[in-house]
């Protein structure tokens, strides 16, 4: 029943910005973990970025100084870009991580949008 749709992305110059943008539907907790991930071609998929309610943001080291992450609303999460750079050229996947005592966590995921860092 939930669905992630992400929006905003596209292509872009080296040292230019983005704003990547997860809309959330149905039932959304306010302890869920939201994030983004990123898939280069041809590479596995990494965390990039994730936030929860009442906890402050995690940034992989590489975008840390560079990229923000918001949780404008218990449904909404949005991914701040700005110097980018041509690695950081990716497929960008909103995540929402559900964590569940005795048993196996859940992930929902995004259908992806993609970012491109080129002259």
């Amino acid at each position: 029943q939930v669905q992630l749709v992400e929006s905003g992305g596209g292509l872009v110059q080296p040292g230019g910005s983005l704003r990547v943008s997860c809309a959330a539907s149905g039932n959304i907790f306010s302890s869920d973990y939201m994030g983004w991930y990123r898939q280069p071609a041809g590479k596995a998929r990494e965390l990039v970025a994730q936030i929860v309610t009442g906890g402050s943001p995690w940034l992989e080291s590489s975008v840390k100084g560079r990229f923000t992450i918001s949780r404008d609303s218990k449904n909404t999460v949005s991914l701040q870009m700005n110097n980018l750079k041509p690695e950081d050229t990716a497929v960008y996947y909103c995540n929402v991580w559900r964590k569940i005592i005795g048993g196996s966590d859940i992930n929902y995921w995004g259908q992806g949008t993609q970012v491109t860092v080129s002259s």
